[in-house]
């Protein structure tokens, strides 16, 4: 059985007996062994982290450190796959090797500590960077499959820094289980770094995976923070996840490629793609012209659907049915999960307590909305994409959200685009939890769909 140690530091704001509260109701969840250990100071953290793991299973840590300047200190030590969970915020902290820091999510934060410390028990996967900073990096997962198509995970909350990746851990080992590929992906957030820095990342961490390609799948490719899944019991062991003793390179498959965001991440992706597909019509464009062939687009190459298709040779958009090639791989299928899709509106009817003027620096213009950086980054005003779409959202989320789902939706197809619009019961984040009904059509929809036949 997985063993979790939470350690708590002197000095942590909390009430004690809801802390305890909030790890009994987490371990039994997860169906984990756990202990809670109060430290007394920077010493005992350190010597509690350099205990050795229980000898009946695999196991993780989970500190709050607290405000003590010697405790602290730690966190951006080489200790281990060791999560750091500040429940106030705590900007520009950078854990060391392996380690991962959570802040900002109140007492609640120890929940989502101990979920991200079992999954990464449970779940292994490769921390890859696509840049030189901390928060640019994916996380990629690898089914027991050959050449596997993938799917780009985007993280919302609201473009704020308080959330991270560490939400679609569940999603991932769902779709692994699948026998999908998964690549997680961090980025900047424009709270702490500015819209542009947030949309330049994830369109590198999209172009990132066409050099991505998975090392081989043992201890020597896992980073720290996860243990290769021949050191976790059998039963442990993930539905799909590469058994005990493989070690072989994965080939990704690169033409089956979906990218699906959730809340604010469903924005990022619509926006990747549509950039994407942009600058890849306005190359091809400019080669065409400069060689002096010239023809008479239909409706769909006005979008530059065909003209990308072309110079990949496999027919267009209108042949294999809203597939492109961008950032040098082929994106078949865009996924919002209860997404943010109209900005204009989401702005005037102050969604997320104000999240997307802050986010994008300004309020909504009145009168005439098609200016950046509005036009560019509200996926209602992209229309048409050109790539098939799946549209989700619960029924029992935010009425806002719902509003610019269907709209979205019925725009997206009076524009020529391929939709399907999936509503069903649900919350905000039922369409990212993987027991409930909304997802499980979500997921059979994914691994049925292009991204896993082409």
């Amino acid at each position: 059985m997985i063993e979790v140690l939470v350690v708590v530091g002197p000095g942590v704001v909390a009430d004690a007996g809801l802390l305890e509260e909030i790890a009994a109701r987490e371990f039994a969840a997860a169906g984990v062994s756990g202990t809670l250990v109060h430290a007394r100071d920077a010493s005992h953290v350190l010597s509690l982290l350099s205990s050795p793991s229980s000898p009946e299973g695999a196991g993780g840590v989970v500190v709050l450190p607290g405000p003590s300047a010697e405790v602290r200190s730690l966190i951006g030590r080489d200790l281990g796959a060791v999560v750091w969970v500040d429940v106030e915020r705590a900007d520009g902290v950078t854990a060391g090797e392996g380690a991962t820091h959570l802040h900002g999510r109140g007492v609640g934060g120890l929940a989502w500590g101990i979920r991200h410390a079992v999954h990464r028990v449970r779940h292994p996967s490769r921390r890859i960077a696509y840049g030189p900073l901390p928060e640019q990096w994916g996380e990629l997962y690898l089914p027991d499959a050959d050449e596997p198509p993938v799917v780009m995970l985007i993280h919302g909350g609201y473009w704020r820094s308080i959330w991270a990746a560490d939400i679609m851990g569940p999603l991932c080992a769902d779709l692994v289980g699948r026998g999908l590929a998964v690549w997680n992906l961090e980025y900047r957030r424009p709270d702490l770094h500015g819209w542009d820095a947030t949309t330049a990342d994830v369109a590198a961490g999209l172009s990132a995976l066409a050099t991505a390609h998975a090392a081989p799948h043992g201890s020597d490719a896992l980073p720290p923070d996860a243990l290769p899944p021949d050191a976790l019991p059998p039963d442990l062991l993930p539905s799909g996840a590469l058994p005990a003793g493989v070690d072989r390179t994965v080939a990704l498959d690169l033409t089956r490629v979906t990218v699906a965001g959730h809340s604010a991440g469903a924005q990022l992706a619509l926006r990747a793609v549509a950039d994407a597909v942009a600058g890849e019509a306005s190359a091809t464009g400019g080669a065409q012209a400069a060689a002096g062939e010239a023809h008479a687009p239909d409706a769909r190459e006005a979008g530059g659907a065909h003209a990308v298709d072309r110079a990949r040779g496999d027919g267009g958009a209108c042949a294999d049915g809203g597939a492109r090639a961008v950032g040098g791989v082929r994106v078949v299928m865009v996924v919002s999960l209860a997404g943010v899709l109209d900005l204009v509106e989401g702005d005037r009817r102050w969604v997320g307590t104000g999240a997307v003027g802050a986010a994008l620096g300004g309020r909504a213009p009145e009168g005439q909305v098609a200016v950046p950086p509005y036009a560019d980054a509200s996926p209602l005003l992209r229309l048409p994409l050109g790539v098939r779409q799946l549209v989700v959202q619960g029924a029992a989320d935010d009425l806002d959200l719902v509003d610019f789902s269907r709209r979205y939706a019925r725009a997206a197809e009076e524009a020529g685009d391929e939709v399907t619009y999936l509503e069903m019961p649900g919350d905000h984040f039922d369409v990212i939890n993987p027991a409930t009904p909304i997802w499980q059509a979500t997921a059979r929809a994914l691994a049925g769909g292009p991204a896993s036949r082409g």
